[in-house]
């Protein structure tokens, strides 16, 4: 049976799952970070000279595969095999990223869309004449708006319309205004969470309710609507996800909690 042992590890701003960006565009910076003492500097030789990489990825966290699931583009399960889920009897990935610099044995990238301390397989480059298909389709998935000429290069699957248009109403707007001026920048997360559709799936927590829904992501929640015709959410408010008697403690992010619950009473739906 084969083995294979980590290169080294990948250093992203996202900590679980739920927080990974679902297009790899709108990932943040990041870095590869390659294990000391192998003699991977002299492996990185010519890497700098390329401006986009293939990154061989182990899904870490993942302990069980399906043989149908549902990815965030899908209104039904599809075989895992036709899929990107990470739910694979062996649970490898393949990301294409663009090279910022490499330093030492640390590659600063763009659109590395992992976990933090994801264990990195191998790396090579990405080779335009060989590895763009500008004829290849799109399978299940929705097709962009504009195909691409057999001319023009093959465009990303981040460009592809995901259908839904996520708005945030005035009360939702003032509560993202003042929290991003506590340093905490909720809007693009949500935008990432729900662009999506208004379904529960996995790693994103939603509960249905009369006339709107509640999406749970780390230690906040959001209220919304959906316009299934339109394709269009709309935010209605944001809301701690902590009790009452709990935003008294002193765990270091209580102090924005209770900074939005000051402004917009508790929890912060109104």
């Amino acid at each position: 049976m084969a083995t294979f042992k980590p290169i080294g590890f990948a250093r992203t701003s996202y900590q679980t799952k739920a927080e990974v960006p679902r297009q790899a565009g709108l990932s943040a910076p990041a870095e590869i970070e390659l294990l000391p003492e192998t003699g991977y500097e002299h492996a990185l030789e010519d890497l700098a000279s390329w401006s986009h990489l293939w990154v061989l990825f182990h899904f870490h966290q993942v302990t069980n595969w399906r043989p149908k699931v549902l990815p965030p583009r899908s209104e039904v399960r599809r075989g895992v095999f036709a899929t990107r889920s990470p739910h694979r009897p062996n649970p490898i990935g393949l990301s294409a990223v663009r090279l910022i610099a490499v330093r030492e044995l640390c590659l600063e990238v763009a659109g590395l869309d992992l976990v933090d301390g994801t264990p990195i397989l191998d790396l090579k480059p990405y080779v335009p004449y060989s590895d763009c298909i500008p004829v290849a389709n799109s399978g299940w998935l929705p097709e962009a708006s504009t195909p691409p000429e057999e001319s023009q290069p093959l465009q990303p699957l981040a460009s592809v319309t995901l259908g839904w248009q996520v708005h945030f109403s005035a009360r939702a707007s003032s509560q993202l205004a003042l929290l991003a001026e506590l340093g905490e920048d909720l809007g693009a997360k949500l935008e990432t969470l729900l662009e999506t559709g208004p379904s529960p799936r996995p790693y994103r927590r939603i509960r249905l309710e009369a006339d709107s829904a509640v999406i749970a992501f780390g230690a906040w929640r959001a209220r919304f609507i959906h316009d299934a015709r339109a394709r269009s959410i709309e935010v209605l408010s944001l809301a701690t996800g902590y009790r009452e008697a709990q935003l008294t403690g002193e765990a270091t992010d209580l102090a924005i909690h209770r900074a939005l619950v000051r402004a917009f009473g508790y929890p912060g739906h109104g």
